[in-house]
């Protein structure tokens, strides 16, 4: 098999990948592109590896070492990824990135009184917000 099929299917994959980051508004479908390209680049190891130690004869296997390294941390990061992604849905009810991004650059609404004061925080003398005291009283 030539070197060529491998690379332009791991090409071909990395663009899909590429496009699903870039496209996607999905948390969770933005992750699944990310682990598409590290696929592609597992699949451009592995074909290097062999047809490097077809060429120089050697038994080394570095590229079928790296992509066990690569599967493993990308293991890793698709546990965390999701552990944040279940975090943020339960907390602002979506997973949806550019909702997400508008309420970290702090384009959201104003309370009702218009003067972007947080409403819970605690009282100019330091008594506790009314919704603080009722947590309180149900713990």
């Amino acid at each position: 098999m030539h070197l060529v099929y491998p690379a332009v299917l791991a090409a071909l994959l990395f663009c899909t990948g590429i496009y699903g980051v870039l496209a996607r508004r999905n948390a969770i479908l933005v992750l699944m592109s990310v682990e598409l390209m590290l696929n592609a680049v597992n699949l451009n190891l592995v074909a290097f590896d062999v047809w490097l130690s077809r060429t120089a004869e050697e038994k080394l296997h570095s590229g079928q070492a790296l992509t066990l390294f690569t599967i493993a941390i990308a293991a890793a990061e698709i546990g965390i990824g999701l552990a944040i992604v279940l975090a943020v849905y339960r907390g602002r009810g979506t997973s949806d990135i550019d909702r997400l991004r508008d309420t970290a650059e702090g384009h959201e609404s104003d309370g009702p009184d218009g003067d972007g004061s947080d409403s819970d925080a605690a009282d100019s003398d330091g008594t506790e917000p009314p919704a603080a005291k009722k947590a309180e009283a149900t713990a």
